[in-house]
């Protein structure tokens, strides 16, 4: 059974919840259905949330594969654990500014290598 996977898609569940919750309620304060309205602090706030859902299901599925093929349970707790990190870190940095922030620009990249390691590291467990 995948538990160590199960564990940081039950957190970065909560994270997602969390990064949603500011969308709809500046949605339901402002009155705006659809899209963001034209307000710019929505636009943001749709962002933070959306660069998560954009990233983190992958990230998850691939930790997922890695622990089903016997990754050592060291490396998939290290690479739940980043992400889940790098994840905050975007979110922080981002809804914090639209411009560059050293919390999205550090979140960003943490993710990229991330992926790259986890890919690297599935690569090698397919063809070895």
């Amino acid at each position: 059974m995948p538990k160590i996977t199960l564990l940081f898609a039950s957190l970065h569940v909560l994270l997602m919840l969390a990064l949603a919750m500011p969308v709809v309620l500046h949605r339901n304060t402002h009155k705006i259905g659809i899209g963001d309205g034209g307000d710019k602090r929505l636009a943001r706030k749709i962002r933070v949330h959306g660069n998560f859902v954009e990233y983190v299901p992958f990230a998850l599925l691939l930790l997922g594969l890695l622990e089903l093929c016997g990754l050592p349970s060291a490396w998939l707790v290290a690479y739940g654990t980043a992400l889940l990190l790098a994840r905050l870190l975007h979110a922080f940095g981002l809804s914090r500014s639209g411009g560059y922030s050293i919390g999205r620009f550090t979140g960003t990249a943490l993710t990229w290598l991330l992926l790259l390691g986890m890919a690297l590291a599935g690569l090698w467990l397919a063809l070895r």
